[in-house]
C-alpha cells in the first residue's frame, strides 16, 4: 500500500454536498471570500480527523504486535476493508438525492463566516467522509507510512474542492453558466464515480491481504 493508492479516495471525500456547496458559494454574492473561507474550514475539517484516525490506527498496530508483525498489518487491512464496505453502503444510500437540500440555496447569500463553519461541519459531521478518512489513515498507518503521507491526500481533496473557485477566477462570467450544469451533473452522478473508486480500493486492499 503506497501513497498513490489512497489518492483517488479524495474524489469520494468531495462527492456530494461538499462539492455542491463549493459550487453554490462560487456563485454567491461574495464568491471569492466565501469560497476561500469554505476551503479554510474544510482544511480544519479534514486535518483534525485524519490526524486522529492516523494516531488511532498506529496505536492499534502497536497493540497488535507492531511493525514487525505481519498479522498486525493484516488486522488493519481487515478493518479498512470493513470500513470500505460500510462506505459503499453509505454512498449507495444517498444516491437518490437528486436535488440539493433546501438549505444549500441559502449559500447564495452566505457570508465568509458561515462558509468557514460550513466547511468544518460538512467534513466533521458527514459519516461517509469520516469513514473515508479512517480508511486512508488506516491504510497508511497500517503499512508504516509516515504521517506526512497524509498531506498529498489532503491537498488533492482541497484542490478538487477549489475547482469551482478556480473556474470562476479563470473563466469569469462564463463560469456562471457552466457551474450550475456541473452542479446538476455532480448531484446526479457523483455517487457512481465514488462507488467505482471504492471498488478499486477494495480490490487493492483485498490483493494486499492475499499476499
Amino acid at each position: 500500500m503506497n501513497l498513490v493508492t489512497v489518492l483517488p479516495l479524495a474524489i469520494v471525500m468531495i462527492a456530494g454536498p461538499q462539492l455542491i456547496s463549493a459550487i453554490f458559494l462560487a456563485s454567491s454574492r461574495q464568491p471569492r471570500s466565501s469560497s476561500l473561507a469554505y476551503l479554510i474550514g474544510a482544511t480544519v475539517g479534514v486535518v483534525v480527523p485524519l490526524a486522529i484516525w492516523y494516531l488511532v490506527f498506529r496505536a492499534v498496530k502497536v497493540a497488535a504486535g507492531g511493525s514487525k508483525d505481519s498479522g498486525a498489518r493484516h488486522l488493519i487491512d481487515w478493518i479498512v476493508l470493513a470500513l470500505l464496505v460500510v462506505l459503499m453502503v453509505l454512498v449507495f444510500a444517498r444516491r437518490k438525492r437528486s436535488r440539493p437540500p433546501s438549505w444549500m440555496r441559502k449559500l447564495e447569500d452566505a457570508r465568509p463566516r458561515f462558509a468557514l463553519g460550513l466547511g468544518v461541519l460538512l467534513f466533521l459531521a458527514m459519516p461517509s467522509d469520516e469513514v473515508t478518512m479512517a480508511s486512508v489513515a488506516g491504510s497508511l498507518a497500517g503499512h508504516d507510512r509516515p504521517w506526512w503521507h497524509l498531506l498529498p491526500f489532503l491537498l488533492l481533496t482541497l484542490l478538487l474542492l477549489a475547482l469551482p473557485l478556480i473556474a470562476l477566477l479563470l473563466l469569469g462570467r462564463r463560469a456562471a453558466t457552466m457551474l450550475p450544469k456541473v452542479r446538476n451533473w455532480a448531484n446526479a452522478h457523483s455517487w457512481v464515480v465514488s462507488e467505482l473508486v471504492i471498488l478499486i480500493f477494495i480490490a487493492i486492499v483485498a490483493s494486499d491481504l492475499a499476499k
